[in-house]
């Protein structure tokens, strides 16, 4: 007995894959052929029983599956193919034979005459209603392999085959067989001739338009509404012979279809008109606009009003598109467009009414569709719009008109920018440029038409080769005229709009505004800042400031706003006559203030725009900022002068940072070197160069003992320089673990300020971050020495001590966000104070501010953040806090602990938390009741993020009872005298219902519109706002 015959009957009786893989194995090595697996199934295949017959049949059509296509010869497959189709004829042995015929459709052997005896076979034997879903799956499969790979051989067939497959494929349902018979039937459509069969093809495919599948949850085929759509619109329009049968059915669904099936339509009708053809169309273009106008000027929502607009589009530019190299130097375009347009002019008569929105619309349809129909729309359009603006009888309608022609250009716009409408090189718009430019520029001194006139204008200039430098000037002009109108400043709209013109037109011609804009805007700047009773002025500067902000983006512009706000502050922080009396020094250093933040808002939106002239400020800036702040603190006589305030240092570190984010490494160690000569050896002259000359008899000696406030200050300038630095450059010092432990004994013993001490330990953690290598003496003596000395130290002031829990919290944050082991360890220690009652509560919170998101670490500033730090650390504090809080005897420490968790929760992600909330609940309802009011309000808001979804949630049901309780008691005024606590404590009880069960909150209603009456007479009107929505939400329950 042969392995082939020995493996045959073995599986036979066992059915298993192994002995499949032995004669698969032998077929291609070639110790056996096809042909000796037949011989050697030859009783099982002729067996009178037909369990016997169907395996022998099975098992030879898992051989052929499985067998390499070149191990099959032309004998084998002829033999299998004649064999194959008889068995269709056997009822027990039809499928298996249909799973062979698909794997023999796919092998080398397999010719055009096997094909058609198949193809002959499955028609004549194959009864698709007696077949189960998988199983014509099967047949559909033979039928697209043949269509693939024999398709000459099937159109010979002619009408033999076609009404073959029609009858096959008619009742088809479901969805992934529907998706091969879609393909199958486009094929047809186009390569086959179908003129005898075109309506049977017609009536096996539209039947299933519109598509109203929905896949069942979690369907494993992944079969989509979406798919099933584009596979039967595919078939639509593979043939113009549907067009006249298929028109009148598109228009039954667009007249009594529901919204969804009229979209599908509308998007159905765009693929197809332009292949149906200019015939078609122009036959059924009336009554096609007659159903399409029902959704145009009476929309039932704006999705299908844009579809029918888009589908009216397809229709103008299939009738005209054909004939248009004709028609394109003939104005009076006749037909469909010509009718269609004057219906359209005819609306535009009344401009103030609703019907005309609609009606300008279709008009930039059909801008947008071809050449000929675009001119003979524009002519008819643009001078009607015009004449219209300019009759004094229609005077009260001008804004109106003016919005129809600013949506007439926004149309021609986007035509133009994407090349489809100009003629021969010309816009399309030049013959009315004159006119239309005219009643825009009128329309903008009008208040209730300026808008529309802004919008316009925008158009006109985008259009390419559309206004010249000239008329670009004059368009510049005419709305510096509107922008220094006083309505102008107070409507915020309108100053909006014309700064969204301003700008559009300063990325093609900056010039202009540059020259007229700008020097405009700079002028109403005054030089002295208004005193504290002149609202309006101040009113004036800050919208003059946020104007150049916005709109000195590009390169030119930000240079000249740089100059020219530069010089102003020089000018305002140092005045060059008298001294400043106390009254003018508030106001000063608020306008000081405003441009600073100016300045700062700019280099932040062109830092963020990725722009590469921002580092050349680093030479024509950051020193002349230097200059102004030492020159300030230097000659002050004790009294503070304009921009020695905190506050002005604050915002000019923040320019230095982003300005120095941008830098080279190599120009970063020339600064940083500079930077140290002046804060640490008093050789300010590098880096402050400026017009002001900083006196020679005063010291500049910010970090010395005996330094003034005033020089102190300005060590947040020397922390913003620190902040951005490359991890590679080096800090100009003998030993960098001595300067860093140096800097952090300063923050204790002279930082009096927090402004000045955060700045420095802002430093400090990034040094840490990135200069670890070069640290390692800090790490392993001095941060030791520094937790010994000063955080643990009990006889030291209260004050000193949290500000050194501050400084340690810093250590630890530089150290965790870039991943280092040591970090942990550090953040461990702070529960060792958890039982000192001063700072308990300090350490407590500095667990939470560790993992704090902050703008000092960060990418940007080049700091070694590393993935998931925040989900890490988190993963080892909060079992520790929850076990320290359950063991925990004396009720300060355990206190302490749920401070901890409550800072920690706020600092950390969701998804780092959301796993613990059946541990952590309980315990933010204790923390709830501690007196403190920003961990109260932390606590609601971590309740509030968790409660975010509608989905029930059993913990939260759990303690529904207490959680209603406690929300109560923080809801009003008796029971918390904070704001933030009682507005966030009426939005929960408002979020409740949503994620606890009707049956366990509705015992609580009584209580909870009892107590809400309270909350509505509160204090503040946004109190009082939430206990509306709460109480609306709690008569529900």
């Amino acid at each position: 007995m042969s392995t082939v015959e020995r493996a045959v009957r073995t599986w036979i009786a066992t059915e298993r894959q192994n002995q499949i893989d032995e004669i698969v194995r032998a077929i291609s090595a070639g110790d056996a052929t096809i042909l000796d697996v037949v011989k050697a199934l030859g009783e099982y295949l002729t067996s009178e029983e037909d369990d016997v017959r169907n395996k022998g049949v099975e098992l030879l059509t898992q051989i052929i599956d499985q067998s390499p296509s070149d191990k099959l010869n032309r004998q084998s497959v002829r033999v299998l193919v004649t064999f194959m189709c008889e068995k269709l004829d056997d009822t027990d042995t039809i499928i298996p034979a249909l799973k062979a015929l698909k794997a023999l459709v796919s092998k080398d052997a397999f010719t055009a005459a096997d094909a058609v005896e198949v193809s002959k076979a499955v028609f004549r034997y194959v009864k698709m209603k007696a077949l189960v879903q998988a199983q014509r799956f099967v047949v559909y499969g033979i039928i697209d392999g043949l269509v693939a790979r024999h398709r000459d051989a099937l159109i010979g067939m002619g009408s033999e085959f076609l009404s073959g497959y029609i009858s096959l494929a008619d009742g088809e349902k479901d969805p992934r067989n529907l998706l091969i018979a879609f393909a199958i039937a486009r094929v047809l459509l186009i390569e086959f001739d179908t003129t005898r069969h075109i309506e049977d093809l017609f009536n096996i495919t539209f039947c299933y338009f519109p598509i109203t599948f929905r896949p069942p949850p979690d369907d494993p085929y992944g079969i989509t509404t979406d798919d099933l759509k584009k596979a039967l619109r595919d078939c639509l329009n593979a043939t113009p012979a549907f067009g006249p049968m298929a028109i009148p059915l598109f228009q039954e669904k667009l007249t009594a279809g529901s919204p969804a099936t009229k979209r599908d339509t509308l998007q159905t009708l765009d693929v197809c008109l332009p292949v149906y053809g200019l015939g078609v169309a122009k036959d059924h273009a009336r009554k096609l606009w007659n159903t399409l106008r029902l959704e145009i000027f009476q929309p039932t929502d704006p999705e299908t009003e844009s579809l029918a607009l888009n589908t009216t589009q397809v229709l103008v530019r299939t009738i005209y598109d054909t004939h248009d190299s004709q028609t394109a130097q003939d104005e009076d375009v006749q037909g469909f467009a010509k009718d269609v347009s004057e219906e359209c002019i005819k609306i535009l008569r009344e401009p103030e009414k609703n019907q005309a929105k609609h009606a300008i619309k279709v008009i930039c349809v059909f801008v947008s569709s071809t050449p000929s129909v675009a001119k003979y729309t524009l002519s008819q359009a643009v001078p009607h719009l015009v004449q219209l603006f300019l009759n004094p009888d229609e005077a009260q309608n001008r804004a109106a008109t003016l919005g129809l022609l600013a949506d007439l250009v926004g149309a021609v716009r986007e035509s133009s920018v994407g090349g489809a409408i100009t003629e021969r090189g010309t816009p399309s718009l030049l013959p009315y440029k004159d006119e239309v430019l005219g009643v825009f520029t009128v329309g903008l001194k009008n208040a209730a038409s300026c808008v529309y006139a802004i919008s316009g204008l925008k158009g006109l200039a985008l259009i390419p080769g559309l206004l010249t430098e000239e008329e670009l000037g004059f368009v510049v002009h005419s709305v510096n005229e509107v922008l220094t109108n006083d309505e102008t400043l107070e409507d915020e709209d309108k100053s909006d709009a014309i700064l969204d013109l301003l700008i559009t037109l300063s990325s093609n011609s900056a010039r202009h505004v540059s020259q007229t804009t700008l020097p405009l805007l700079f002028s109403s700047l005054p030089d002295r800042a208004p005193s504290r009773a002149a609202d309006a002025e101040r009113l004036k500067y800050w919208r003059s400031l946020s104007f150049l902000k916005r709109l000195c983006v590009q390169s030119d512009l930000f240079e000249m706003l740089v100059v020219r706000l530069s010089t102003k502050l020089d000018l305002i922080c140092v005045p060059a006559a008298n001294a400043m009396t106390d009254d003018e020094h508030e106001p000063t250093a608020a306008y000081a203030h405003s441009i600073l933040r100016t300045l700062a808002a700019g280099f932040a939106k062109k830092v963020e725009l990725g722009h590469a002239d921002v580092s050349k400020y680093s030479d024509r800036l950051i020193p002349r900022l230097y200059n102004l702040h030492f020159y300030s603190a230097l000659v002050s006589n004790g009294s503070a002068m304009v921009a020695t305030d905190p506050r002005l240092v604050s915002v000019s570190a923040e320019i230095i940072t982003l300005i120095t984010q941008t830098v080279s490494i190599g120009k970063q160690e020339t600064f940083v070197k500079a930077l140290f000569d002046a804060y640490l050896t008093g050789v300010p002259t590098r880096i402050a160069e400026g017009q002001h000359k900083l006196p020679e008899d005063k010291q500049f000696a910010p970090f010395s003992p005996d330094a003034t406030g005033l020089q102190k200050t300005l060590v947040v300038l020397f922390s913003g320089a620190i902040l951005p630095l490359h991890k590679e450059v080096a800090l100009p010092v003998l030993n960098e673990s001595d300067f860093l432990d140096t800097l952090s004994q300063w923050t204790i013993q002279h930082g009096d300020s927090m402004v000045y001490r955060d700045a420095v330990q802002h430093c400090i953690a990034a040094v840490l971050n990135k200069r670890i290598d070069n640290l390692s003496e800090f790490m392993s003596n001095k941060l030791n020495t520094f937790w010994a000395t000063y955080v643990k130290q009990a006889s030291l002031s209260l004050e000193r001590r949290k500000t050194a829990i501050s400084t340690w919290t810093w250590f630890t944050k530089g150290l965790l966000i870039r991943g280092h082991p040591l970090a942990q360890s550090c953040a461990d220690r702070l529960f060792e104070l958890f039982g000192d009652g001063s700072v308990s509560w300090a350490a407590a919170r500095a667990i939470g501010e560790i993992v704090r998101q902050d703008t000092v670490l960060t990418k940007k500033n080049h700091a070694i953040v590393k993935l998931l730090f925040a989900q890490r650390f988190a993963n080892n504090m909060l079992p520790k806090i929850i076990s320290g809080v359950k063991s925990s005897e004396d009720s300060d420490r355990q206190n302490a602990y749920l401070v901890a968790l409550t800072s920690l929760i706020k600092s950390i992600p969701k998804s780092a938390y959301i796993h613990e909330m059946p541990s952590l609940l309980p315990l933010l309802l204790r923390g709830l009741g501690l007196p403190d009011h920003k961990i109260r309000a932390n606590v609601i808001d971590t309740l509030l993020s968790v409660a975010d979804s509608n989905s029930k949630q059993p913990i939260i049901a759990e303690h529904a009872t207490s959680l209603v309780s406690v929300m109560l008691k923080n809801s009003t005024a008796e029971g918390t005298s904070s704001v933030r606590v009682r507005k966030a404590a009426l939005q929960y009880l408002a979020v409740l219902p949503s994620i606890v069960r009707y049956d366990i909150l509705h015992p609580q209603k009584a209580l909870v519109l009892r107590e809400l009456a309270k909350a509505l007479d509160d204090p503040k009107r946004v109190v009082r706002t939430e206990a509306v929505e709460a109480r609306q939400v709690g008569l529900s329950v």
